[in-house]
């Protein structure tokens, strides 16, 4: 069997009436339609799910009924399927970036302020200057390449392209997925639907202007070159070539342990799994990369450890940090709990297709043995550290090239993996894939479907605590501008843009971030509370306490404080001799601590 398609051929009038371009150009269109008459001004708890405008859904319905059909048609252009894919990457990517007019995401916020420590700087610089955030100049490389790109740009910051970064991210990962699943299938149906069920199980939010966005798709560029340049027999002229490689090889890795923490360990573990099958027994990937993460950590990035190390030690085998619950930690509210339903429904029904595709095509699990030690290997990573309770998402996010691929092969009822007299040899002629019954033939659309659209509540429900809109930002700019060399900044928490602005010269303090007894003693008597806990700044600095929407929005719906809590924080604020406001508009307002005799 040269096909995967179970149909017989198309008539030429269906040909001509299913062509790929009309559902594309349509989709995009409808895509189009669902921008301009989107309204996220005041968005609810469930985010973008529901303030975007219905021909949004219509369009990526049809985009993923047309991939579909495009797969399955044996004639189509080769470029139809990924020309689908950029489809989706565009309607799953830049909706948030053509709709949202500021950048989402603290955290993005927190990255570019580092970027724009380093511009004013002009070097890297220790914890006796920057305390705690120190770290991020002992792993500079992104935040380093970024002040370069924002110099070459002559932008005034990074601000003004990182809301495109998650779609510029995620169009890096393509070339590296399409080059792990090409070694081991030349069937283009099941690389792209492992390609696009990569994307939309992809939602964990890493795609963001982060470094771990970055070297994630290095971390892919490392595995394509061993997968591809490292698996086959050595010949004079092969170990010729193989040290080019080797030389690239290194590049990726140096730029991987410079730029992140975690995706050095994840690289390591994946790479000593590789070892364990005979065609990989290469020791060049595995001993480079110990060797080059070993050089960082016993340099550059000494300081850090050696302050961490203790706790890191402690937190070994402590599974349930990565499934914590409780204050701080819990969804709220029937928007935030759909929304974690929907992605946590989504990856399990990913990883369950995986196994499903494991179990029904006996030639892909014999011949892509890698992607499933690919897949396995970042589990281990769960005891090692909570990373936060972070890393139950980083491992799932490793996971992916592996559980898609596999999870393709469960949609597709025949796969293409080794020659065909090699599988009518050993495994019949259908290759060791069943065929299914025509009257179920529409299953794996609706799966896939199903998927594409609970992506959007995925990555997208929680928007309301991810946007600040431009008043928010003019607010939180206006304290700054105004505040004095070792000021404090004080707000709930630290959802909110410039949080972490200009970190250098002002400290900041997130009262929600303390133990709950003393949260509680703020909400018992919020003014006084506060008043003391801002009273130790010296002059010439001042204290300044921010209360915005994006704070609001991540205390309610993360299970932090209720808004009448809230409300009554800032009520009694207002209301004190204590403080004076100094801004406000309609995103929130600030306060100054008054200075002794005034």
């Amino acid at each position: 069997m040269g096909d995967l398609s179970d149909l017989p051929p198309a008539r030429p009038w269906r040909n001509a009436a299913l062509h790929p371009a009309p559902a594309l150009l349509v989709a995009l269109a409808l895509w189009g339609w669902a921008m301009t008459h989107t309204d996220v001004s005041d968005l609810d708890d469930f985010g973008l799910v529901t303030a975007v405008h219905p021909t949004f859904w219509a369009g990526l319905a049809l985009l993923t009924g047309g991939f579909w059909l495009t797969l399955r048609g044996p004639r189509r252009h080769p470029g139809w399927a990924p020309a689908y894919v950029l489809g989706l990457l565009v309607m799953e990517r830049a909706t948030q970036a053509v709709l949202y007019p500021t950048p989402l995401y603290a955290w993005a916020w927190k990255h570019d302020a580092i970027i724009d420590h380093l511009l004013t700087a002009g070097r890297l610089q220790g914890e006796d200057v920057l305390g705690d955030l120190a770290v991020y100049d002992q792993w500079p490389g992104f935040f380093a390449a970024q002040a370069t790109l924002v110099k070459l740009l002559g932008v005034d910051s990074a601000t003004q392209f990182m809301a495109w970064w998650p779609l510029v991210s995620s169009l890096m990962l393509l070339l590296p997925l399409v080059l792990i699943f090409r070694t081991f299938t030349d069937d283009r149906r099941l690389i792209w639907t492992a390609v696009w069920l990569f994307c939309i199980a992809n939602w964990v939010g890493q795609d963001y202007f982060s470094p771990q966005s970055v070297a994630f798709a290095l971390h892919l560029g490392v595995l394509a070159v061993v997968l591809r340049r490292y698996g086959r027999p050595g010949q004079t002229a092969a170990q010729q070539r193989q040290a080019v490689w080797t030389v690239l090889l290194t590049l990726l890795v140096v730029a991987v342990v410079i730029s992140h923490q975690l995706t050095p360990g994840m690289l390591i573990v994946t790479l000593a799994a590789l070892f364990l099958v005979r065609r990989y027994r290469d020791k060049v990937p595995l001993i480079t990369t110990a060797a080059i993460f070993l050089a960082w950590c016993l340099t550059a990035a000494l300081p850090f450890l050696s302050a961490t190390m203790p706790e890191m030690i402690r937190s070994i085998g402590d599974i349930g940090g990565n499934v914590s619950t409780g204050y701080g930690a819990t969804p709220t509210g029937t928007g935030a709990v759909t929304t974690s339903w929907v992605a946590r429904l989504l990856s399990a029904s990913v990883l369950l297709l995986a196994v499903v595709g494991v179990l029904r095509q006996p030639v892909l699990r014999h011949r892509a043995m890698p992607l499933l030690l690919i897949a396995a290997a970042p589990l281990p990573m769960l005891g090692a550290s909570s990373y936060g309770s972070e890393m139950i998402f980083r491992v799932l996010m490793f996971m992916l090239p592996g559980a898609a691929f596999f999870a393709a092969a469960a949609l597709l009822p025949q796969v293409r993996t080794l020659t065909a007299l090699e599988n009518n040899r050993q495994y019949g002629p259908h290759g060791g894939g069943r065929r299914e019954p025509r009257r179920y033939a529409w299953l794996p659309l609706l799966a896939l479907l199903a998927g594409t659209l609970a992506f959007v509540p995925s990555y997208s429900g929680k928007d309301r605590i991810s946007y600040f809109p431009p008043a928010e930002v003019d607010l939180v700019q206006r304290v700054f501008d105004q505040a004095p060399d070792n000021s404090l900044v004080v707000a709930a928490g630290r959802n909110y843009p410039l949080a972490f602005d200009q970190y250098w010269r002002v400290d900041h303090y997130w009262f929600l971030d303390d133990a709950r007894e003393h949260v509680d003693r703020i909400v018992s008597d919020p003014a006084a509370t506060l008043a003391r806990d801002m009273s130790a700044v010296e002059v010439p600095g001042r204290a300044y306490l921010l209360f915005t929407r994006g704070q609001f929005a991540d205390a309610e719906m993360n299970g932090l404080l209720t808004e009448g809590q809230l409300e009554r924080i800032e009520q009694s604020v207002a209301g004190s001799p204590l403080f004076e406001r100094v801004a406000a508009n309609d995103a929130g307002s600030a306060y100054v601590l008054k200075e002794a005799g005034r």
